[in-house]
C-alpha cells in the first residue's frame, strides 16, 4: 500500500475512493470498501480517505472517544482488505475550514484524479458539516464520476453497525458480540512491563501489560487467546485495581497457559476476549486462590500452536 500523508499524489491512474475513518473497520466499513473494490476499472487503483487522528481530537479536545484500533492497524486492515492507496491525513485546522465544495473541486478531482468517490449515506463533510452525498452526485456525475453512497449495514435484528455501538460492547465487556460487529477480533495489544510480583507468589504468574491508549473492556477476569512471537496460548486477562490488595490503580495482566519464559519488554496481543467472572474481593487469599483454580477451568483445553 502507498500511505501519503497529504492530499498531493504521485500517481496518475484513475482512483475509486472510499472516505471515512474507520475505526474497527466493522462489517459496515467492509461494505464500503467492497464497494470501492467493484467500483475499479481495469487500469484503476483503490483509494481510502481516512485521519490519523480522530476528527473529535481537535474539534472537541478531550471529548475523542477510545479507539478500537490503533491508526497503524487501521491501516493494516485496510491494506490487507485491498485498498492499495490510503491518504492518512492529520485533523486539523487545514481541513476542518475546508468548505465542502473546495474538497471536491481541489481534492477529490485536482489532486487525486477520483473517478469514483464511495460514502456511507450519512456522510458529511466540509466546513461545519456543510457537504452530504446529495452535493457529491450534483457536482460529481455531470463530469462523469461516480458517487456512490452506501445504505448502512445492520445486524440480523436490523440494529444499525457502527464503530459507537462496537465501543459500547466493548466497554460492557461483551467482547463476543463485539467481535461480530467487526467480522474480526477486537484486540488488546501491550508491552510486558514489570509489575508487584503478586501472581508468581499466588501460583499464576502474570504478564503485566502497558496498554497504549485504546479502549479496555470492563473490569473483570475474560478467557482470551494471547499471541507472542507468532504463536497462541490459552489466557486469562484479568482488569482492574486489585481490590484483593487495596490496588490504586487499573492494571491489566495475562496468565498464559503452558507458558514459562519472562519476556519483559515484548509485546503480547490478545484476541476472542470472552467474559468469564467481575472483580471481587475474597475473605483471605486462599480463597482467591481457589477461585483463580475455578477461573483456569474457562482455559481447560489444548493450548494453540
Amino acid at each position: 500500500m502507498k500511505i501519503y500523508h497529504t492530499f498531493e499524489r504521485s500517481a496518475t491512474r484513475p482512483l475509486a475512493v472510499v472516505i471515512g475513518f474507520f475505526d474497527g473497520v466493522h462489517l459496515g466499513h467492509r461494505e464500503l470498501i467492497r464497494r470501492t473494490l467493484l467500483e475499479r476499472k481495469p487500469g484503476w487503483r483503490a483509494g481510502a480517505i481516512t485521519f490519523a487522528n480522530h476528527p473529535a481530537a481537535y474539534l472537541r479536545p478531550g471529548e475523542e472517544p477510545p479507539l478500537l484500533q490503533s491508526c497503524e492497524e487501521r491501516v493494516n486492515t485496510l491494506a490487507a482488505l485491498g485498498i492499495e492507496e490510503c491518504f492518512l491525513i492529520p485533523f486539523d485546522r487545514s481541513v476542518a475550514t475546508m468548505s465542502a465544495q473546495r474538497f471536491i473541486d481541489e481534492v477529490l478531482l485536482a489532486r487525486l484524479g477520483a473517478r469514483a468517490v464511495v460514502t456511507g449515506e450519512s456522510f458529511r463533510f466540509g466546513e461545519r458539516r456543510g457537504g452530504d452525498t446529495t452535493l457529491l452526485r450534483e457536482r460529481l456525475e455531470p463530469l462523469g464520476v461516480r458517487a456512490i453512497a452506501v445504505p448502512a449495514v445492520c445486524d440480523e435484528a436490523g440494529e444499525r453497525i457502527s464503530s459507537t455501538r462496537i465501543r459500547g460492547l466493548v466497554r460492557r465487556g461483551d467482547c463476543e458480540a463485539a467481535d461480530a460487529l467487526l467480522g474480526g477480533n477486537f484486540t488488546i495489544r501491550g508491552v510486558v512491563e514489570h509489575g508487584a510480583g503478586r501472581g508468581h507468589d499466588l501460583g499464576f504468574p502474570t504478564a503485566n501489560l502497558r496498554v497504549a491508549d485504546g479502549m479496555l473492556p470492563n473490569d473483570g477476569v475474560y478467557a482470551t487467546i494471547a499471541r507472542h512471537d507468532g504463536r497462541d496460548y490459552m489466557a486469562l486477562l484479568s482488569i482492574g485495581s486489585n481490590p484483593q490488595f487495596a490496588g490504586a490503580s487499573r492494571t491489566v495482566e495475562v496468565w498464559l497457559r503452558d507458558f514459562s519464559r519472562t519476556i519483559y519488554g515484548e509485546q503480547l496481543a490478545l484476541r476472542e476476549l470472552r467474559f468469564v467472572r467481575g472483580q471481587k474481593t475474597f475473605s483471605d487469599v486462599s480463597a482467591l486462590i481457589e477461585q483463580m483454580e475455578r477461573d483456569r477451568e474457562a482455559v481447560a483445553f489444548p493450548s494453540y500452536g
